[in-house]
């Protein structure tokens, strides 16, 4: 079976990392197609395979490991489905026989090695890099899930914040944006406004040869009419403008504005669970007789 370490080199490999990859290896303006991240997922599948595979010889060892590595290849699908939906389409009567033939094709290749025992200690460290490292990854896989998913995003037609007044046409949400290296957490304030609130993830990246744009707050307007929008970041005043709210596809479109203690949490789960994992059979090996 896969334990809770094994479950957090998956998620790793599976999630972060083709965002991660593609974000180092394309220009900035370029979006991650979902055929380049379920690529990506198939060709870790015969590692996962072989590493739950390891040192079992038995047809129904090759059989669960294979039978684990398409659930957890499913449940990777899943988070390009429907957590962070990139663009594009893929041919699931391609991808499907394709995983399960690097399913077996690990699993058998796996149950010919041998399982490797770590010792506790090298384990905890493991565990709280994992902790560190998720809490971290946590937030760029966050912001570069939720630039590729964008559906649709403006480049502020309302005018720039400022002293200047801004003619906003009915109520609802506007967002504004950092024009450039402005500030990605500024402090801003909106004449009628009681409340500005800020993109805890900003999504950045958007716009074209001409500039950039990050979404880094919004506020909702009562009604129609003329505000003044002002932002000030410590030092460096910075440009931005206001804009409709960009579109952001998929559960990831609400987790950028979570608090980021839970972002945070939620990128340290794994590692909490290896640490959780090795105390309970410390806790185990000591009850014993």
């Amino acid at each position: 079976m896969i334990g809770p370490g094994g479950l957090a080199l998956w998620i790793a490999a599976t999630v972060p990392a083709p965002l991660l990859f593609f974000d180092a290896t394309h220009r900035w303006e370029e979006d991650q197609g979902v055929a380049f991240a379920v690529w990506w997922c198939i060709a870790c599948v015969p590692l996962l395979a072989a590493a739950l595979a390891a040192g079992r010889t038995s047809l129904a060892a090759v059989a669960a490991a294979t039978l684990i590595s398409l659930v957890l290849l499913g449940a990777s699908l899943a988070v390009f489905r429907w957590v962070i939906p990139l663009r594009g389409t893929v041919d699931l009567l391609v991808v499907l026989p394709v995983g399960a033939a690097a399913a077996v094709v690990g699993s058998l290749i796996g149950s010919r090695g041998t399982r490797p025992r770590l010792p506790a200690s090298l384990g905890y460290l493991a565990g709280v890099v994992a902790v560190v490292a998720g809490a971290f990854l946590a937030q760029t896989t966050i912001r570069l899930g939720a630039e590729d998913s964008t559906i649709s995003y403006d480049e502020g037609r309302y005018g720039a914040a400022g002293p200047e007044a801004l003619t906003l046409p009915a109520a609802g949400r506007y967002a504004i944006l950092a024009v450039g290296p402005s500030f990605s957490q500024p402090a801003c304030s909106v004449t009628g406004v009681d409340r500005v609130e800020r993109v805890t993830v900003p999504p950045s990246d958007y716009g074209g040869d001409v500039a950039t744009y990050a979404w880094v707050a919004w506020f909702r307007a009562p009604g129609p009419g003329v505000y003044t929008v002002t932002c000030r970041a410590s030092g460096n005043q910075g440009s931005y403008v206001v804009g409709d709210v960009p579109r952001i596809g998929g559960a990831v479109s609400s987790m950028i504005h979570w608090p980021l203690a839970g972002i945070l949490l939620l990128g340290a789960v794994p590692g909490l669970l290896i640490l959780g994992d090795l105390a309970l059979s410390a806790v185990r090996r000591r009850r014993r007789p």
